[in-house]
């Protein structure tokens, strides 16, 4: 028998295991590298976060990423390149993050890899009379990473999700309920990235109330192209800038008719949906010109557009849990003016820092690929609504050092 596999099976056999939990968001910062000791799987997964840190693209990776991420021309050439050049780079982060920690790779089981996600296309944004269908893809080439270390690596996580019939996104609410679920406690898990998106997870003893999962709009996205575009900084730090401008509301209310917004259903996007580009679009068509809009103002108006699509997302789908508690993590809790404002448009609601159920706030979606990743070596699955009825799925696919 390959011993690969042979080596594969008693990895799956562990009481525990050694996961490093890769991520890589939109907004293209670094490289979250989260190592994990995780035992049993399902609903008996127990998660304990051994050591997290960030390792941030240097200004050229920036600029190659950028370069062919969430841009509808790209060349093949440079796609093609970066596919492996990101996961050698990885591959060089996780050696160097592990050597800092004085851990030998011999004693990591197991990479989960999330990539970089260049492109996010569910069937609803496609214009195109061809068959519409949905699509993703992330690049960082799971072998390079797995030779490059000598550890085992499961990646492609979103794949599977859309061969289902899903949207490849978004994907943490099949780990939140493993980690995040109480039986006395209705909890909403709010993620401000670059989208934001949220988890509802009713009590166990809230029967009227089904879990449900969606992305709301942008979280931090517009707010970051807005402020690189006219201020050249990466982001609103404290949202100083946005807190030095007006939220105006024609513009406002232009934004928020675009029909992405109208749809209730579960749904994700991404930045190739909302960007400077879309911005100006909606306001050409309407007959105004950008440059009346003061850049100070842009910045308020797209913080309170992720403020009020945030709000109006948890209103309309958590009717049933008025007593939820959120949970705020990602990017957007460190923006005090986002933050404020969502309390201010959801009165009554108690919002807490997911680091209150144990967990760093930075480290999470990392952590969540982890287990992704446990479950396909030791676990049957995770419960998910297939186009052939509901059915256990794993995610990833293995790459063999």
């Amino acid at each position: 028998m390959n011993q690969s596999l042979i080596q594969l099976l008693e990895i799956s056999e562990k009481k525990s295991r050694t996961i490093i939990g890769l991520m890589s968001g939109t907004s293209l910062d670094g490289l979250d590298i989260a190592l994990c000791r995780i035992s049993g799987s399902g609903a008996k997964t127990e998660v304990t976060l051994s050591k997290f840190i960030t390792v941030d693209y240097t200004s050229e990776q920036k600029k190659l990423l950028k370069k062919i991420s969430s841009v509808e021309t790209v060349e093949l050439k440079d796609l093609c390149y970066m596919h492996t050049r990101l996961a050698i780079d990885h591959a060089e982060m996780i050696n160097g993050a592990l050597k800092q920690w004085k851990i030998s790779n011999e004693d990591v089981d197991c990479i989960a890899s999330h990539g970089q996600s260049i492109y996010h296309l569910p069937a609803r944004d496609q214009k195109s009379t061809e068959r519409r269908i949905n699509s993703t893809l992330q690049i960082a080439d799971g072998d390079q990473i797995a030779v490059r270390t000598g550890i085992f690596t499961i990646s492609d996580f979103r794949q599977k999700h859309i061969a289902h019939g899903g949207e490849g996104a978004p994907m943490a609410a099949l780990v939140d309920r493993l980690l995040f679920g109480s039986d006395t406690e209705s909890r909403i898990l709010l993620n401000i990235g670059g989208i934001a998106n949220f988890t509802l997870l009713p009590s166990a003893n809230q029967s009227d109330q089904a879990s449900f999962t969606t992305d709301t709009g942008p979280g931090n996205t517009l707010i970051d192209n807005v402020v690189q575009h006219y201020f050249d900084k990466p982001f609103d730090e404290d949202g100083r800038t946005a807190s030095s401008g007006t939220a105006r509301s024609e513009l406002l209310n232009l934004l928020l008719r675009d029909e992405w917004f109208q749809e209730s259903s579960s749904k994700s996007t991404g930045p190739e949906y909302f960007n400077i580009q879309w911005i100006k679009q909606l306001v050409s068509k309407s007959g105004a010109d950008i440059k009346s809009f003061k850049p100070e103002d842009l910045v308020a108006t797209v913080t309170e557009l992720s403020a009020q699509t945030i709000a109006d997302n948890i209103q309309k789908h958590c009717t049933n849990s008025q007593d939820a508690v959120i949970y705020v993590s990602g990017g957007g809790a460190r923006n005090p003016v986002l933050t404020e404002r969502i309390q201010e448009l959801i009165p009554g609601k108690k919002f807490r820092n997911i680091s209150e159920l144990g967990i760093d706030p930075d480290a999470k979606e990392a952590v969540i690929f982890a287990v992704l990743a446990n479950e396909m070596l030791a676990g049957e699955g995770f419960p998910f609504d297939a186009d052939n009825g509901t059915r256990k799925v794993n995610f990833g696919k293995i790459s063999f050092p």
